[in-house]
């Protein structure tokens, strides 16, 4: 999904107050450095940066698509290293542990149609007297 490019309702304002002061005098000095010319200018610097920051937002996000393509063939072929090693030495050699995968004979054996659980639900192994984990109040009769 590409970032949003930005566009700046200041800028945009200042644009038509511009156009508008213009039509009062083009040479139009209010002191201070207060003049036409100079709002010009600033409105021109502003102009430039935010096209400037629009062009990086885009190059930004070809740098991103780019990146995950590469980190895709990365995966693919990270995978086929390990197939590879698996080939050779076998899927229960010390080799292919070596390369990252788990050999066939240190696999935990699961009943089927059990799912894995993530570490961080499985149950402690802290509980009280009645049963209860302390999460829930114990039920009384």
């Amino acid at each position: 999904m590409a970032r949003k490019q930005r566009s700046s309702p200041v800028l945009q304002k200042a644009v038509r107050r511009a156009a508008s002061i213009n039509s009062i005098d083009p040479n139009l000095d209010l002191g201070n450095g207060l003049t036409l010319p100079a709002f010009s200018t600033l409105i021109e610097i502003m102009r430039t940066r935010e096209n400037a920051y629009n062009s990086a937002l885009s190059n930004l996000d070809k740098l991103y698509r780019e990146m995950l393509q590469t980190e895709r063939e990365l995966a693919d072929m990270a995978e086929h290293m390990l197939l590879g090693v698996a080939t050779r030495y076998g899927k229960s050699s010390v080799e292919y542990g070596m390369a990252g995968g788990v050999p066939k004979n240190q696999r935990r054996k699961r009943l089927r149609g059990e799912l894995p659980t993530p570490l961080s639900q499985q149950p402690s192994f802290v509980a009280s007297v009645n049963g209860n984990n302390g999460n829930k109040p114990a039920a009384t009769s």
